[in-house]
């Protein structure tokens, strides 16, 4: 797998069926380097299988890995990308091959290890782009590092689709034909001219379905929403829309031109500085907040607020993990030195609470968490 979806998240969140295997390594993607790929992983795999071992005899845990074992093949190791990730459990298998390299981490507890993945899905990560024209509508889902395809159900992918029905008698134009090969070709749309009143209305009465459509897919999401097309498009789309996330910038031109990983290019170069201006008015809102009860820095209270959907962001630090165990029952926090039987990370287990209850997660360099500390959260009360 390529890409990782909230919802994919959510599910491997959900998961405590004991044990629980994660394995994250950075990946070499081109020269004579490339060959340390599978040994740094099978190191990792012995790792796992060292600490399987106490809980499982050798051949229940070798029974256990074997999915892993069955990847170790020259195909597999030839489609890879900066990262690997992989979660086994007597459940479930996942492994994505991700833009972003990780550093070599084993964990086994009743818990997959997720907060390396959150950097994907971060509130400085995530956002949409529509790609519009008379005659195309493709959604795109990017992050910082890569972009990926929406499969559109309940959305007019053309104006001639959309307003074929509608008022046949107006300045709507439609022409059809065969191509050359023989079958059917595609109803094309002929318009009076971008300053035309009729023509107007009808892109409006377009783009009202296409974001009508888009309602389904969008509707629970606040991340960004990035407009391409043609210039005199972009505002008829802006009144349309019902999507409070649409930026005012776009990408202007004809999209149909542009392969996916222009539009991402294009688009992390508007979506940038207002994700930076987004984490630096977060910052000084948690500034702003100190000694009100609106903020936390302290694991003991991040915790059960974000466990009980009382977090509004987060700021975690990547690369560290802090074990112990929390108990939402007596709403207490035990932090350990070193990871014992039944740990978790107590970072990890807030940043996927507040990611999955809807709050905004910022995974972060140690040293950009607020005021230098191990944590740091807004409140929403």
């Amino acid at each position: 797998m390529n890409l990782l979806a909230i919802d994919e998240l959510t599910a491997l969140a959900a998961e405590s069926h004991s044990p629980c295997i994660s394995i994250y390594t950075p990946m070499v993607r081109l020269g004579v380097e490339t060959q340390q790929n599978p040994i740094r992983f099978k190191n990792l795999v012995r790792q796992v299988e060292e600490l399987l071992t106490p809980e499982l005899r050798e051949q229940d845990a070798r029974d256990l890995l074997q999915p892993i074992y069955e990847l170790d093949t020259y195909d597999f190791w030839q489609h890879q990308s900066d990262g690997l990730a992989m979660f086994l459990s007597a459940d479930q298998f996942r492994y994505y091959c991700l833009p972003i390299s990780f550093p070599e981490l084993a964990v086994v507890t009743d818990r997959f290890h997720l907060k390396p993945l959150l950097q994907l899905l971060s509130g400085d990560g995530q956002f949409y782009i529509l790609a519009l024209s008379q005659n195309q509508v493709r959604l795109f889902q990017g992050t910082r590092y890569s972009i990926s395809e929406v499969e559109l159900t309940d959305v007019p992918t053309s104006i001639a689709e959309a307003l074929q029905y509608d008022d046949p008698e107006k300045s709507l134009q439609f022409h059809t034909g065969t191509s050359q090969g023989g079958g059917d070709r595609a109803a094309m749309f002929h318009g009076q001219g971008a300053g035309n009143d009729d023509h107007k209305d009808n892109l409006l009465r377009y783009f009202r379905k296409v974001d009508n459509g888009l309602n389904s897919y969008l509707k629970h999401e606040q991340v960004p929403l990035i407009l391409a097309g043609v210039d005199y498009l972009l505002p008829i789309y802006q009144q349309a829309s019902t999507y409070a996330h649409v930026l005012p910038d776009g990408i202007t031109g004809n999209p149909e031109m542009l392969k996916p990983k222009e539009l991402h290019t294009q688009a992390w170069q508007v979506v940038q500085p207002y994700f930076e201006l987004a984490k630096e008015s977060t910052i000084a809102r948690y500034q702003e907040l100190q000694g009100t009860g609106k903020t936390a820095s302290t694991i003991e209270q991040v915790v059960p607020a974000a466990y009980f959907q009382r977090v509004e962001t987060l700021f975690v630090p990547v690369g560290e993990q802090v074990w112990g165990i929390f108990d939402p029952t007596a709403n207490s926090v035990q932090i350990h030195a070193q990871p014992e039987a039944g740990d978790v990370d107590l970072l990890d287990l807030a940043a996927l609470h507040t990611l999955t209850n809807g709050g905004t997660v910022y995974a972060v360099e140690p040293r950009n968490v607020p005021e230098d500390q191990v944590i740091a959260a807004v409140f929403r009360y």
